[in-house]
Protein backbone atom coordinates (compact mmCIF):
# COMPACT_ATOMS: atom_id res chain seq x y z
CA UNK A 1 0.00 0.00 0.00
CA UNK A 2 2.78 2.10 0.94
CA UNK A 3 4.30 2.06 -2.98
CA UNK A 4 0.86 2.77 -4.68
CA UNK A 5 0.47 5.31 -1.95
CA UNK A 6 4.12 7.16 -2.77
CA UNK A 7 3.58 6.35 -6.83
CA UNK A 8 3.65 9.63 -9.49
CA UNK A 9 0.68 9.14 -11.88
CA UNK A 10 2.33 8.01 -14.99
CA UNK A 11 0.64 8.90 -18.60
CA UNK A 12 1.66 5.26 -20.58
CA UNK A 13 1.66 6.17 -24.43
CA UNK A 14 1.67 2.83 -26.03
CA UNK A 15 1.32 0.49 -29.49
CA UNK A 16 -2.24 -0.33 -29.14
CA UNK A 17 -1.61 -4.08 -29.88
CA UNK A 18 -0.52 -4.45 -26.35
CA UNK A 19 -3.52 -1.82 -25.06
CA UNK A 20 -5.45 -5.17 -23.71
CA UNK A 21 -2.65 -6.98 -21.70
CA UNK A 22 -1.65 -2.81 -20.40
CA UNK A 23 -5.28 -2.81 -18.95
CA UNK A 24 -5.08 -6.54 -17.43
CA UNK A 25 -1.62 -5.77 -15.25
CA UNK A 26 -3.18 -2.20 -14.23
CA UNK A 27 -5.91 -4.09 -12.72
CA UNK A 28 -4.31 -6.97 -11.45
CA UNK A 29 -1.67 -5.07 -9.71
CA UNK A 30 -4.11 -1.98 -8.50
CA UNK A 31 -1.90 0.68 -10.29
CA UNK A 32 -4.58 3.16 -10.61
CA UNK A 33 -1.87 5.87 -10.84
CA UNK A 34 -1.66 4.40 -14.74
CA UNK A 35 -3.32 6.15 -17.31
CA UNK A 36 -3.30 4.60 -21.10
CA UNK A 37 -3.06 6.56 -24.77
CA UNK A 38 -2.70 4.42 -27.46
CA UNK A 39 -1.07 4.58 -31.41
CA UNK A 40 -2.53 2.56 -33.58
CA UNK A 41 -2.04 -1.37 -33.35
CA UNK A 42 -1.84 -1.60 -37.24
CA UNK A 43 1.45 0.04 -36.85
CA UNK A 44 3.18 -3.06 -35.45
CA UNK A 45 3.85 -3.70 -39.25
CA UNK A 46 3.94 0.26 -40.63
CA UNK A 47 7.24 0.79 -37.91
CA UNK A 48 8.04 3.90 -39.67
CA UNK A 49 4.91 6.13 -38.16
CA UNK A 50 5.45 5.43 -34.53
CA UNK A 51 7.93 7.46 -33.78
CA UNK A 52 6.85 11.02 -35.63
CA UNK A 53 3.56 9.98 -33.97
CA UNK A 54 5.08 9.39 -30.49
CA UNK A 55 6.65 12.89 -30.70
CA UNK A 56 3.65 14.29 -31.11
CA UNK A 57 1.59 12.92 -28.36
CA UNK A 58 4.67 12.79 -25.92
CA UNK A 59 4.13 17.30 -26.18
CA UNK A 60 0.22 16.74 -26.27
CA UNK A 61 1.18 15.02 -23.04
CA UNK A 62 2.98 17.72 -21.53
CA UNK A 63 1.03 20.53 -22.65
CA UNK A 64 -1.90 18.47 -20.82
CA UNK A 65 0.15 18.82 -17.68
CA UNK A 66 1.29 15.35 -17.76
CA UNK A 67 4.90 15.20 -16.07
CA UNK A 68 5.80 11.70 -15.76
CA UNK A 69 5.36 10.27 -18.98
CA UNK A 70 6.55 6.53 -20.54
CA UNK A 71 6.83 4.81 -23.51
CA UNK A 72 4.94 1.33 -24.07
CA UNK A 73 6.80 -0.10 -26.98
CA UNK A 74 10.27 -1.77 -27.20
CA UNK A 75 12.49 -1.06 -29.68
CA UNK A 76 10.06 -2.22 -32.41
CA UNK A 77 11.96 -1.91 -35.73
CA UNK A 78 11.97 2.14 -35.51
CA UNK A 79 15.95 1.39 -36.24
CA UNK A 80 16.81 3.59 -32.96
CA UNK A 81 14.18 6.13 -33.37
CA UNK A 82 11.97 5.51 -30.07
CA UNK A 83 15.50 5.57 -28.24
CA UNK A 84 16.39 8.97 -29.06
CA UNK A 85 12.91 10.33 -28.37
CA UNK A 86 13.77 8.81 -24.68
CA UNK A 87 17.21 10.32 -24.34
CA UNK A 88 15.70 13.59 -25.53
CA UNK A 89 12.46 13.69 -23.45
CA UNK A 90 14.07 12.14 -20.37
CA UNK A 91 11.96 9.34 -20.31
CA UNK A 92 11.73 5.81 -20.67
CA UNK A 93 10.47 2.61 -22.61
CA UNK A 94 9.59 -1.11 -22.36
CA UNK A 95 13.11 -3.07 -22.46
CA UNK A 96 13.76 -5.26 -25.25
CA UNK A 97 13.64 -5.30 -29.07
CA UNK A 98 9.89 -5.74 -29.68
CA UNK A 99 6.80 -7.24 -27.62
CA UNK A 100 7.62 -10.72 -28.69
CA UNK A 101 10.75 -10.56 -26.18
CA UNK A 102 9.38 -8.73 -23.50
CA UNK A 103 6.29 -11.36 -23.55
CA UNK A 104 8.95 -14.28 -23.34
CA UNK A 105 10.96 -12.28 -20.85
CA UNK A 106 14.07 -10.55 -23.22
CA UNK A 107 16.61 -12.43 -21.70
CA UNK A 108 15.07 -16.01 -22.39
CA UNK A 109 13.67 -14.86 -25.69
CA UNK A 110 17.46 -13.14 -27.01
CA UNK A 111 19.05 -16.46 -25.89
CA UNK A 112 16.49 -18.78 -27.52
CA UNK A 113 16.47 -17.06 -30.76
CA UNK A 114 20.15 -17.40 -31.12
CA UNK A 115 18.95 -20.99 -32.98
CA UNK A 116 15.35 -20.12 -33.74
CA UNK A 117 15.64 -17.46 -36.28
CA UNK A 118 13.12 -19.62 -38.68
CA UNK A 119 10.10 -19.32 -36.65
CA UNK A 120 7.44 -16.42 -37.26
CA UNK A 121 5.99 -15.48 -34.05
CA UNK A 122 2.28 -14.91 -32.95
CA UNK A 123 0.70 -13.28 -29.96
CA UNK A 124 -2.81 -13.05 -28.97
CA UNK A 125 -3.77 -10.01 -30.80
CA UNK A 126 -1.86 -10.94 -33.88
CA UNK A 127 -3.34 -14.34 -33.69
CA UNK A 128 -6.98 -12.49 -33.23
CA UNK A 129 -6.14 -10.27 -36.28
CA UNK A 130 -4.02 -12.56 -38.40
CA UNK A 131 -6.17 -11.49 -41.11
CA UNK A 132 -5.53 -7.80 -40.92
CA UNK A 133 -2.08 -8.16 -39.68
CA UNK A 134 -0.58 -10.69 -41.85
CA UNK A 135 -3.12 -11.88 -44.75
CA UNK A 136 -3.97 -8.19 -45.94
CA UNK A 137 -0.91 -6.49 -45.39
CA UNK A 138 0.92 -9.10 -47.79
CA UNK A 139 -1.77 -9.19 -49.83
CA UNK A 140 -2.32 -13.01 -49.60
CA UNK A 141 -5.96 -13.12 -50.08
CA UNK A 142 -5.51 -11.91 -53.66
CA UNK A 143 -1.89 -13.63 -54.60
CA UNK A 144 -1.50 -16.59 -52.92
CA UNK A 145 1.61 -17.20 -54.35
CA UNK A 146 3.28 -14.44 -52.37
CA UNK A 147 2.77 -16.97 -49.05
CA UNK A 148 5.73 -19.17 -50.50
CA UNK A 149 7.86 -16.22 -51.14
CA UNK A 150 7.57 -14.66 -47.78
CA UNK A 151 7.40 -17.25 -45.75
CA UNK A 152 9.70 -19.66 -47.91
CA UNK A 153 12.50 -19.36 -45.15
CA UNK A 154 10.23 -19.96 -42.13
CA UNK A 155 10.07 -23.47 -40.40
CA UNK A 156 7.30 -22.85 -37.85
CA UNK A 157 4.58 -20.69 -36.22
CA UNK A 158 5.31 -19.91 -32.20
CA UNK A 159 2.12 -18.88 -30.62
CA UNK A 160 3.35 -16.51 -27.43
CA UNK A 161 0.20 -16.33 -25.79
CA UNK A 162 -0.45 -14.00 -22.72
CA UNK A 163 -3.64 -15.82 -21.96
CA UNK A 164 -5.00 -19.36 -21.95
CA UNK A 165 -7.59 -19.20 -24.46
CA UNK A 166 -8.83 -22.12 -26.81
CA UNK A 167 -10.06 -20.28 -29.24
CA UNK A 168 -7.23 -18.44 -29.76
CA UNK A 169 -4.89 -21.63 -29.29
CA UNK A 170 -6.99 -22.87 -32.45
CA UNK A 171 -6.89 -19.90 -34.40
CA UNK A 172 -3.23 -19.93 -34.44
CA UNK A 173 -2.75 -23.48 -35.52
CA UNK A 174 -4.93 -22.35 -38.37
CA UNK A 175 -2.96 -19.54 -39.35
CA UNK A 176 -0.01 -22.54 -38.82
CA UNK A 177 -2.17 -24.33 -41.54
CA UNK A 178 -2.72 -21.36 -44.08
CA UNK A 179 1.34 -20.51 -43.59
CA UNK A 180 1.93 -24.23 -44.57
CA UNK A 181 4.38 -23.92 -41.10
CA UNK A 182 4.69 -26.39 -38.28
CA UNK A 183 3.20 -25.22 -34.99
CA UNK A 184 4.32 -24.78 -31.44
CA UNK A 185 2.26 -23.21 -28.38
CA UNK A 186 4.32 -21.51 -25.07
CA UNK A 187 2.07 -20.35 -22.86
CA UNK A 188 4.29 -16.66 -21.37
CA UNK A 189 1.50 -14.81 -19.61
CA UNK A 190 2.62 -11.18 -19.42
CA UNK A 191 6.52 -11.82 -19.06
CA UNK A 192 8.24 -8.70 -18.62
CA UNK A 193 5.47 -5.82 -18.74
CA UNK A 194 4.11 -6.93 -15.59
CA UNK A 195 7.37 -5.38 -13.40
CA UNK A 196 8.22 -2.65 -16.17
CA UNK A 197 4.91 -1.14 -16.19
CA UNK A 198 5.22 -1.59 -11.98
CA UNK A 199 8.39 0.17 -11.97
CA UNK A 200 7.53 2.71 -14.71
CA UNK A 201 5.60 4.58 -11.72
CA UNK A 202 8.10 4.08 -9.00
CA UNK A 203 8.93 7.04 -6.15
CA UNK A 204 11.99 9.27 -7.58
CA UNK A 205 14.71 8.54 -4.91
CA UNK A 206 14.54 11.20 -1.74
CA UNK A 207 17.23 13.72 -1.69
CA UNK A 208 18.54 13.81 1.67
CA UNK A 209 21.19 16.28 3.18
CA UNK A 210 24.25 14.73 3.94
CA UNK A 211 25.33 13.55 7.45
CA UNK A 212 27.87 16.42 8.88
CA UNK A 213 29.76 16.15 12.21
CA UNK A 214 27.84 18.88 13.17
CA UNK A 215 24.05 16.60 12.68
CA UNK A 216 25.04 13.44 14.77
Amino acid sequence: MEQRATSEKVHVIACGAIAREILAVKDANRLDYLTLECLPAIWHVYPGKIAPALREKIAEARANGHEKIFIGYAECGTQGEIDKICAAEGIERISGPHCYAFFSGTEKFLAECETEFTAFYLTDLITRQFEAFVIEPLKLDRHPELRDMVFGNYTKIVYLAQTEDKALQEKAKWAADYLKLDYEYRFTGYGDLDRELTLAARPAPSAEPPVTASGL
